[in-house]
């Protein structure tokens, strides 16, 4: 249902007060006039600098910028019983005085019950306590799918009449997924992103959903909540053969409207330092969409209700950015004190509000959450519904430890062949990709300070001097694998 229909719905419903939520004032104006005519509306606009008007008719009221003398004139307009539409831009910001509250109070008494409907619209409209349960709330001013295509087309074919050496290469799923990207974002918010495109190397390809992306983020992630990362290939992981397929298995789905449901996300558990965030990153490149990583150093705050405020924001920004990846990293640190006695019911609250999230959201998001703690994860967020799969990041068996070394030289502008990569994958037994990849790191800072080429025997030395955690901590890391194993845990 688009704005039209949902507007059309609540006045055809007898709302007597409708509250629209938009950055793009004069595109919703435009809108609403367009609805007030379908439903043979008169149409009334009001602004603190234009006073009130009659539909197009550029003269205003007498004196009616003042609110209180707008307010009155409106309720004589609402006496003579005209179906009407009454639009006023930032009123609510008056609704602190006595006069203009007491008469936008007259106003919806004399509108309940009758076809005229008064919308106020502004960024972020909020109402006094008792008027509140009389106001529907939506959001206007962002264009749907087809009128954005529409937007990006027109922009394309008005820029190649003025510039011949415009360079297009778009292919229908890539300007697909430039849709989609760009949706959430208001009429005017579209134009700019694509100006920025076009302009910034007289070019329109699959480079640029990149600068759409990013584009859209600082445009809503105001707070930092939110954090950009560049997403990874699945070349750049190695094993992870079974999320790899089940991400491969659910990517058309992901963008098509057809019967199958688009994938909700996966919870990453396991031990640490085995490519978890990055399979994370991996899961997002593979999807084609963007990643962003929930930050919960900003998510928290020491103010009383900020914290879920904060993480309100946080998910109707996600819902906005759709199609989008949501990295949540040691996911278990969000509900630290789920049970709510140490910090005042905080977590009980931000566990509850995550929870119906997950379970009821509709946007095109997919959640990739890691964990290294498995008893610091409430119950109710592992069961199906929240998640999709479960799957589980074990210490890499020998092929993955050769596969993980010859990325991490390869990283390095090494060349695997030069290095017997199958006995530094033998001599690596009980090690995380992380550890592997320090002894590389540490191998190179050898040879350099003996003014030697890096070689095999440098990777084993460092093999051989480091103690893995999995052998300073076996304890934890065997009580890990063992519940994983007995709870037959997906293999990642």
């Amino acid at each position: 249902m688009n704005f039209e229909e949902e507007i059309s719905l609540l006045i055809k419903s007898r709302y007597p007060l409708v509250l629209v939520d938009t950055i793009d004032e004069g595109y919703v104006l435009g809108q609403l006039a367009g609805v007030a005519g379908d439903q043979r509306l008169a149409f009334y606009s009001w602004s603190l600098s234009e006073g009130l008007r009659v539909g197009q008719n550029q003269n205003a009221f007498y004196k009616s910028g003042d609110p209180a003398a707008m307010l009155r004139i409106a309720n004589d307009l609402v006496k003579e019983q005209q179906p009407a539409l009454f639009v006023f831009c930032d009123l609510d910001r008056f609704l602190a005085d006595a006069a203009p509250a007491r008469l936008f109070k007259d106003l919806l008494n004399k509108a309940k019950g009758t076809p005229t409907t008064v919308v106020l619209l502004g960024a972020e409209v909020k109402l006094p306590a008792d008027l509140a349960p009389l106001a529907a709330r939506i959001s206007g001013g962002y264009p749907d799918e087809k009128q954005i295509l529409a937007e990006v087309n027109r922009m394309v074919a008005d820029f190649r009449l003025k510039s011949s050496a415009l360079s297009v290469d778009m292919p229908p799923e890539t300007l697909m997924r430039v849709v989609k990207t760009l949706k959430g974002l208001s009429l005017q918010q579209v134009r700019n992103a694509m100006n920025l495109c076009l302009l910034k190397d007289a070019a329109f390809d699959g480079r640029d959903v990149a600068e759409l992306e990013r584009f859209k983020k600082e445009a809503f992630d105001r707070d930092g909540i939110l954090e950009y990362f560049g997403s990874e290939q699945p070349s750049g992981i190695a094993g992870y053969a079974n999320l790899k397929r089940w991400v491969s298995d659910r990517k058309k789905t992901f963008f098509s409207d057809g019967p199958l449901p688009p994938p909700k996300g996966v919870l990453l558990l396991g031990v640490q330092g085995c490519g978890k965030s990055l399979a994370a990153k991996v899961t997002a490149g593979e999807l084609g969409i963007p990643l962003y990583r929930l930050d919960l150093t900003r998510l928290y705050s020491k103010y009383i209700g900020e914290t879920e405020e904060n993480l309100r924001k946080a998910l109707a920004t996600v819902e906005r950015l759709s199609p989008v990846c949501l990295w949540i990293d040691e996911i278990e640190k969000i509900f630290a004190s789920s049970s709510g006695d140490i910090d005042g019911g905080v977590s009980k609250r931000v566990l509850g509000t995550m929870l119906t999230w997950m379970q009821e959201r509709k946007d095109r998001s997919f959640i990739a959450a890691t964990s290294n703690d498995i008893n610091g994860l409430p119950p109710e967020l592992l069961r199906k519904g929240r998640f999709d799969e479960i799957f589980f990041a074990d210490l890499p068996d020998v092929s993955a430890r050769e596969g993980i070394i010859k990325i991490h030289l390869l990283k390095r502008g090494l060349i695997p062949a030069e290095f017997d990569t199958g006995v530094l994958a033998l001599n690596s037994e009980g090690f995380s990709g992380a550890e592997i990849e320090q002894a590389v790191i540490s191998a190179l800072y050898s040879a350099s300070g003996a003014g030697e080429k890096i070689s095999t025997q440098h990777v084993l030395t460092q093999l051989k001097q480091t103690s893995p955690l999995s052998v300073i901590k076996a304890e934890a890391v065997g009580f890990l694998r063992n519940w994983a194993k007995e709870r037959n845990i997906l293999p990642v």
